[in-house]
């Protein structure tokens, strides 16, 4: 009679070869009753079952994951957000929050508010939302145009014009435009209403001067640079017009080279400019 298989000899110590027949108990490759070591290495080979890595990943690197994965979120890269969710549903050091919170993100990777607003924002279709702010005070606002922007803190906000302005603490002729953190709109209802649409936010043109090197250097980062003159003078400057939609941000972005940036205008914000220069000097004046 011909053998039914081929045969291999393992090495293995006394304490090796229990460990292997408590596996294939636990995995039920068994003759009869008892362990068969043999039936459990040949559903390994087939791929019957897999050799995975020890599961002994530290919390900070599971939190760093997940830290990962909700930054992606933000930036409404999806498919990127949803590959760590499967990474880490596959390990077992989760908690048990945590993977409920990664079952239920796989089962529905975007919030249906998410959803919505996206959809507005392209039917330019204005709506209704509830908001929270960092004081945890509840607000609603009549959104009449909108868009979804990657500011320079690389989260994504919903910049938006409203009806509301109170509680607005920029200058009058900007103080409809709200930009709100999408991570405190989850638990919001987003409506929509009647109302015609506006197709940009309030803007105002801002007049600016630089110099030194970044006279030389400067490049509009923003795309909303309505001039960038030519050099002038001596010492050189180069003059640009910018349209803004908040003093916050652009005084934000004009920050990173407060000595080389003079604003020219408008007055009401040369103003302000001067108020936190002021501020600033006091800091330092004791």
């Amino acid at each position: 009679m011909g053998r039914k298989g081929q045969s291999i000899t393992l090495s293995v110590s006394e304490r090796d070869k229990k460990a292997l027949e408590e596996l294939a108990l636990e995995f039920g490759m068994t003759w009869g009753d008892r362990p068969n070591i043999s039936k459990l290495i040949e559903a390994i080979a087939r791929h019957h079952l897999q050799i995975a890595p020890n599961h002994d990943w530290t919390q900070n690197r599971i939190q760093g994951l997940e830290t990962a994965r909700k930054a992606l979120l933000d930036l409404g890269k999806i498919p990127e957000a949803r590959e760590i969710a499967q990474i880490l549903q596959e390990r077992s050091e989760l908690t048990i929050p945590l993977r409920a919170e990664i079952e239920q993100f796989l089962k529905n990777p975007q919030p249906a508010w998410r959803r919505q607003i996206d959809n507005f924002i392209h039917q330019q279709q204005p709506f209704c939302l509830s908001y929270r702010d960092a004081a945890d005070r509840l607000w609603e606002y009549t959104i009449v145009h909108a868009q979804i922007r990657l500011l320079e803190t690389k989260r994504e906000y919903l910049v938006c014009r409203c009806e509301e302005f109170e509680g607005n603490e920029d200058i009058d002729e900007l103080c409809h435009n709200w930009t709100l953190r999408l991570d405190r709109i989850q638990e919001a209802a987003v409506v929509a209403i009647a109302r015609p649409w506006k197709q940009d936010l309030e803007r105002i043109a801002v007049e600016f001067h630089l110099s030194g090197r970044l006279a030389f250097a400067y490049h509009d980062n923003t795309g909303e640079d309505e001039t960038i003159g030519d050099l002038e003078g001596n010492p050189p400057i180069r003059r640009v017009v910018r349209n803004i939609f908040s003093t916050f941000w652009f005084f934000r972005d004009i920050s990173k080279y407060w000595e080389d940036c003079a604003v020219v205008s408008p007055e009401i914000v040369r103003d302000r400019i001067r108020e936190k220069v002021k501020a600033m000097s006091q800091q330092y004046s004791s």
